[in-house]
């Protein structure tokens, strides 16, 4: 099988300047850090709706796009993600006091002492993906049935998504597109792959919500898409800076390589 010709305009890391490299590595060793700590923080925000605070599961994200079907959106996550932000006796008073109808006086004595000492640091309003609990009438709009993400949140999240994932993977697979990779037509699929999963992804948080079973998708799309990364990171880190130059850069380099169009 011949060897498919190099296109004129590509050019191997071994070709590009000394500052592009430093570029490249730079803004590849931000981006790995930055997906890290995404991860963590998915997992911190997901993990223990099912009550197993250790696992991030299928379930979790059942909860998460819909809801418990038992209890408030509260009491879900004093069982779940918050459960080790809280004492139990501090955690039992306002799920009992959520229980018995969550009225204002009592809020003002019990509850909102333990809000304001424990919680309100991070639910102050201020972040728009956790829950603001600044208040009795924002406190009571997570005392009623937990029906999981609404909808507008849903639709909020997926542009962030979309833009800010758009960019990273746009970034990543510029410098990927530098690496000698054949056949051609995997260094394309590779190239192309977590964009794809980012819209799997982000469509099948509305599925979730209709369908429960397209959870599994959710979680599919998203580990191709971390794996996708991981590739490109790993082959592009490699080839820049540890591998030898292949051999028909070498030869263009030389120019020994027939002339191409």
């Amino acid at each position: 099988m011949s060897e498919v010709p190099l296109h004129r305009l590509y050019r191997h890391f071994s070709e590009l300047p000394f500052s592009m490299r430093i570029l490249f590595t730079a803004a590849l060793c931000i981006l790995g850090l930055g997906y890290l700590f995404a991860l963590v923080y998915l997992f911190h925000t997901y993990s223990g709706k099912d009550g197993n605070p250790l696992t991030l599961s299928y379930q979790d994200l059942v909860i998460a796009y819909t809801g418990s079907g038992k209890g408030s959106r509260i009491e879900a996550a004093l069982r779940g993600p918050m459960s080790a932000m809280l004492p139990v006796e501090e955690s039992t008073r306002i799920a009992n006091w959520v229980q018995e109808g969550s009225g204002r006086a009592d809020y003002e004595k019990d509850v909102r002492p333990i809000l304001d000492k424990r919680c309100m640091t991070c639910h102050d309003g201020s972040n728009p993906h956790l829950a603001n609990l600044d208040g009795y009438d924002n406190i009571r709009k997570v005392t009623e049935r937990d029906t999981g993400t609404d909808i507008f949140t849903l639709v909020r999240v997926s542009h962030i998504h979309l833009f800010g994932l758009t960019f990273i993977f746009f970034i990543v697979g510029f410098v990927f597109s530098h690496a000698y990779i054949r056949p051609v037509w995997l260094k394309g699929a590779i190239v192309a792959l977590p964009f794809l999963c980012v819209a799997i992804d982000v469509g099948s948080w509305y599925m979730v919500k209709v369908y429960h079973p397209f959870a599994w998708v959710t979680m599919a799309s998203g580990g191709v898409m971390g794996m996708s990364f991981a590739l490109m990171w790993v082959v592009s880190m490699y080839q820049m800076w540890w591998a030898k130059t292949p051999p028909p850069v070498a030869q263009r380099a030389s120019g020994d390589a027939p002339p191409i169009g």
